[in-house]
């Protein structure tokens, strides 16, 4: 594919100071829900992606050392694009263009390659490192869309000194490609370092929202106390979830936490474990917890655990003090047992002969 080289401005350039992570959290609550900002061509099996709106707050991917950036080229006089939003059905060849800017005053050359993205186990998004060719499918993992984007003949670009190259790039959706949502990234490196835009797939089709929260508990107590728990999204589209956490005790409703949207973006397929504040824990108390997460289209999912809250420290104290004063008690218990072994039972009293014993009177209540 041909490589368009342009004149960089040199006027109101954004610093670029984005590390890869950061460049792949960009447009993350909005990816999952956008309607398609792209389609496929009809009788050729070829689309182009159209421009997706970008954010207020969205900027564009850069590089973590300052001289070039990586970006969604302009479609147009639009808004800039935070990143690729790509769509069409299995067997489609999709089309769109990365801008690589040089502001600085030497030639870079740069590397470029598709990734697959996922979640770490704690949430965050991040992407698949690059194979040696000789590794290329032998490691059992299970390639994804980052595999399905070619740059052809422009895996390697040269782009002189402010400058701007556009580079085209395909995405090939396999024909037998489950529909859903299929999260990958265009990786752009020179020198060990690593710029990243997201690509935001989706190959039509029966979508699913649906997503499972388990393993819940609790960890420390009073207002460091925090519910840990996981989630599960078993459905196939991307999903930023609500968590909502409810508290009963022995005396009544415990505070618990509002419904509050969590700073995550949940992948298809993905398992994340992550734990929720809870300020309002109590100190003494029973406790049975009830944790909701929902998401746009997806069903509520809940679980629940039970928590003892004992305040130990008040506790042990306590015990000391009771233990303490049962030990004084069986101490004088013992020494009153002790006392009348020394000194002997009662003495017994000699028996009176019968004919001196003195009368019975009946009792009839009569007078005398």
């Amino acid at each position: 594919m041909p490589v368009l080289h342009t004149p960089a401005l040199t006027s109101g350039r954004r610093p670029l100071t984005a590390l890869l992570t950061a460049a792949l959290l960009l447009g993350a609550a909005v990816g999952a829900g956008s309607t398609t900002a792209a389609t496929a061509a009809t009788g050729t099996g070829t689309g182009t992606a159209a421009a997706a709106t970008a954010t207020a707050n969205a900027t564009a991917a850069h590089a973590d050392e300052p001289g070039w950036t990586a970006e969604p080229a302009a479609g147009g006089a639009g808004p800039a694009r935070p990143y690729f939003y790509l769509s069409g059905p299995a067997g489609t060849v999709l089309e769109d263009r990365l801008a690589l800017t040089n502001s600085s005053d030497r030639e870079r050359t740069v590397t470029l390659r598709g990734a697959d993205a996922y979640n770490t186990a704690d949430g965050a998004l991040a992407v698949r490192p690059a194979e040696p060719p000789a590794a290329e499918g032998r490691s059992g993992t299970a390639r994804g869309a980052g595999s399905w984007i070619s740059f052809g003949t422009a895996t390697t670009v040269k782009i002189p000194p402010r400058t701007r190259a556009v580079v085209p790039f395909t995405v090939t959706v396999p024909p037998a490609s489950p529909p859903g949502d299929h999260p990958a990234a265009v990786i752009a490196a020179e020198d060990g370092r690593e710029a990243g835009v997201r690509v935001h797939l989706r190959v039509a089709g029966p979508t699913l929202a649906a997503l499972t929260v388990e393993d819940v508990c609790v960890r420390g107590k009073g207002a460091r106390a925090v519910v840990a728990y996981t989630l599960v999204n078993r459905g196939n589209v991307a999903l930023v979830p609500e968590l909502a956490l409810r508290a009963e005790g022995l005396f009544g409703e415990v505070p618990g936490r509002t419904a509050r949207a969590l700073p995550v973006e949940l992948l298809p397929g993905q398992r994340v474990s992550l734990t929720e504040p809870w300020p309002g824990a109590p100190v003494l108390d029973d406790v049975d917890l009830t944790l909701t997460v929902t998401a746009p289209g997806a069903a509520p999912a809940t679980a629940g655990a039970s928590a003892w809250f004992v305040p130990w420290g008040v506790a042990a104290r306590t015990g000391a003090g009771l233990l303490g004063l049962g030990a004084v008690a069986l101490a004088a218990l013992l020494l009153v047992r002790k006392r009348r072994a020394r000194g002997g039972g009662p003495a017994h009293e000699e028996p009176v002969p019968a004919g001196k014993r003195a009368p019975e009177h009946e009792l009839t209540g009569a007078s005398r």
